[in-house]
C-alpha cells in the first residue's frame, strides 16, 4: 500500500498532470456554473479530448472536471436560483434567500469553503478507507436501501416552513407520483406514460428542477413586478462582503464536519450520490437543529447553505470507492468514467491497485490538490461573478430563461422536454401561489425510483412477504430511526403544547393572586 501510495505521489506531482486538474477544475467550474449543464455534460465533453492522454492523466482530468462542476454549480444557485446540475438544488434553498438579502458574496465565499473542507474530509478518508469501505458497501442489501430511503423521506418536515407540513407531505407523495412514470422497474412495462413514447424513460430530474426552481422563480418575480422595485437599488457595494466571522465560523464548523462525513458515507452506496447526499445532509441539519435555528432554514440559514455543500463535495469523492474498488458506478457521472477507464483498457476492481496502483493512489492524491486549486480558482472570482446580480432584470430574465431551456435541451436533444418543462413550470407557479413548498416534491421525486426498485427486489427475494423489514438486523436498525425520526417532531409538539398550557395556567393562577 505504501508503494502504491509513493507510486501515486509521483504521479500526481508530474507537471503535466497538474496542469491536467488546473485544466479539469476551471473547465468542470465554468461547465457547472451553466443552469443545466451539470458534471455528466462536463465530462461527456471531456472523453474526445482524453483518448489521447495517458491513463493516469486523462482520469484526474475527468476527476477535476466532475468535482470541480459540481463546485461551480452551486454558484447559479445561489445568485440566479437556477440550478447548475442536480446535487446543488439544495444549495438555492438557503443560498439564493442569502443572496437577496445582499449577502451573495458571503453566501459564496461559505459554499467555497464548505465544498473545500467537504472534498478534502473526503478525499482523507478515501485514501486510508478505501478497500475497508468497499466491503461495507457491498454489505448493503435492497432491504437496507429500502429502509435508508423511507428514512430519507422523513426529512420531508426540513423542507416545510412551520404550519406546513400537511403540504409538504402532500408535495412529497406528488413526487412519488411523478417518479412512477415510465417504464416499471422490474417488469419493463410501461405505465402512466399515455401511449407517449418521450415518456418511457420516465421525466428527467434536471428538468423538474429547472422548472421548479429556475422557471417558477421567473414567472413568480414578473408577477411580483420585482424588476421595477430592485433594478435601481442594486450596485457592487450592497453585495456583501465575503467574510465570516468567528462566530459565524463555530457556527457553521460542526455542520460542515458532520455533512462532510455524512455525505461521503452516502457517495460511498452505489447508486446514492451527491444528489441524494445534499438532500439528505439538509434534511439532518435542520433536524438536528434548535426551534429558533429551524425557523431559519430556508430564509438564508448558514447552516442550510454549508451542509449540503459539504454533503455534495464529500459524496462525489465517495463515489469513486465503488468505482476504483468494485468496478461499479455510483452515479450517471461515474459510470461515464467508468467507461472511459475500460476504454484505456483498464478494468476497475478489487485488483485495480495490484494492477495499476499509479492510477488508484494518483487520481485519490489528485483529489485533495484538486480541491485547494478550487478554493484559489473561485475565492478571487467570486466579487466579479457576483456580477450577475447588477445585471438588469428586464437583461437577466431572459438569459436564465435561455440557460435554463438549453441546458435542458442539450441533455436529451428533444423537444417534448421544453414542452414538458413548461407545463410543470405552469403547474408549480399555481401551487407556489398555493404557499406549496417545492423541495418536498423533488425529494419524493429522488428517492421515489430508488424505493420502489429496492422495495420490489426485497419483495421478490423474501417471497412476497414483508419479513425483510425485520430479518435484517441493519434493516430493522435502520427503520426503527425512520420512526424515531417520525414521532420527534410529534412528541416535541406535545411537549410545546404541554409547556404552552402550563405557562397559561401559571399565569392565571397568578393574575387570580393580583386580584
Amino acid at each position: 500500500m505504501f508503494d502504491g501510495m509513493m507510486s501515486g505521489l509521483t504521479t500526481a506531482f508530474m507537471p503535466f498532470n497538474l496542469m491536467m486538474v488546473v485544466v479539469g477544475c476551471f473547465a468542470g467550474t465554468f461547465i457547472g456554473m451553466l443552469p443545466g449543464l451539470g458534471p455528466i455534460s462536463a465530462i461527456a465533453l471531456m472523453i474526445p479530448i482524453t483518448y489521447g492522454l495517458d491513463p493516469s492523466s486523462g482520469i484526474i482530468l475527468m476527476a477535476g472536471v466532475y468535482y470541480g462542476a459540481i463546485f461551480g454549480g452551486s454558484t447559479s444557485s445561489i445568485l440566479i436560483n437556477a440550478p447548475g446540475c442536480a446535487s446543488t438544488v439544495v444549495t438555492a434553498f438557503d443560498g439564493y434567500p442569502m443572496a437577496q438579502r445582499k449577502q451573495a458574496g458571503k453566501a459564496l465565499a461559505l459554499a467555497a469553503y464548505s465544498s473545500f473542507t467537504g472534498g478534502t474530509i473526503g478525499a482523507i478518508i478515501l485514501l486510508f478507507a478505501a478497500p475497508a469501505l468497499a466491503k461495507v458497501s457491498l454489505s448493503f442489501q435492497s432491504s437496507d436501501y429500502f429502509a435508508l430511503m423511507i428514512l430519507g423521506l422523513t426529512a420531508v418536515a426540513a423542507f416545510s416552513g412551520k404550519g406546513q407540513v400537511i403540504k409538504a407531505l402532500m408535495m412529497t407523495v406528488f413526487g412519488l407520483m411523478i417518479a412512477t412514470v415510465g417504464n416499471d422497474v422490474m417488469s419493463g412495462i410501461p405505465r402512466f406514460t399515455f401511449d407517449n413514447v418521450n415518456l418511457i424513460d420516465g421525466i428527467s430530474f434536471l428538468l423538474l428542477a429547472m422548472a421548479t426552481f429556475a422557471l417558477t422563480e421567473v414567472i413568480m418575480t414578473v408577477l411580483r413586478g420585482e424588476h421595477k422595485e430592485k433594478e435601481p437599488q442594486m450596485d457592487m457595494d450592497s453585495l456583501g462582503s465575503m467574510k465570516l466571522n468567528k462566530e459565524e465560523v463555530k457556527h457553521v464548523a460542526p455542520t460542515v464536519g458532520r455533512s462532510s462525513v455524512f455525505g461521503f458515507l452516502v457517495g460511498v452506496l452505489p447508486g446514492a450520490g451527491a444528489t441524494i447526499a445534499s438532500f439528505l445532509s439538509y434534511g439532518m441539519e435542520r433536524n438536528l437543529a434548535s426551534k429558533e435555528e429551524k425557523a431559519k432554514f430556508g430564509k438564508g440559514a448558514l447552516r442550510g447553505l454549508a451542509a449540503p455543500e459539504s454533503a455534495n463535495n464529500a459524496a462525489s469523492t465517495g463515489s469513486f470507492v465503488p468505482l476504483l474498488t468494485l468496478g461499479i458506478p455510483g452515479s450517471g457521472t461515474t459510470a461515464i468514467m467508468l467507461g472511459a477507464l475500460i476504454a484505456y483498457g483498464i478494468q476497475p476492481g478489487p485488483r485495480l491497485f495490484v494492477d495499476n496502483p499509479d492510477v488508484f493512489w494518483s487520481v485519490i492524491i489528485s483529489m485533495y490538490f484538486g480541491n485547494l486549486v478550487l478554493l484559489i480558482l473561485n475565492l478571487p472570482l467570486i466579487p466579479y461573478i457576483s456580477r450577475l446580480l447588477v445585471i438588469p432584470r428586464p437583461i437577466l430574465i431572459p438569459l436564465i430563461l435561455f440557460f435554463s431551456i438549453t441546458g435542458v435541451y442539450l441533455v436529451s436533444f428533444n423537444t417534448f422536454d421544453i414542452h414538458m418543462m413548461v407545463i410543470i413550470t405552469i403547474i408549480a407557479t399555481f401551487l407556489k401561489l398555493l404557499n406549496f413548498p417545492m423541495a418536498p416534491m423533488l425529494l419524493g421525486f429522488i428517492l421515489g425510483e430508488i424505493l420502489e426498485k429496492n422495495l420490489s427486489r426485497s419483495l421478490t427475494l423474501s417471497d412476497g412477504s414483508y419479513a425483510f423489514l425485520w430479518e435484517r438486523p441493519l434493516t430493522l436498525s435502520i427503520m426503527i430511526c425512520a420512526v424515531l425520526a417520525l414521532m420527534m417532531p410529534v412528541v416535541s409538539n406535545v411537549l410545546d403544547a404541554r409547556k404552552a398550557k402550563r405557562a397559561q395556567m401559571a399565569d392565571d393562577v397568578a393574575a387570580t393572586e393580583q386580584q
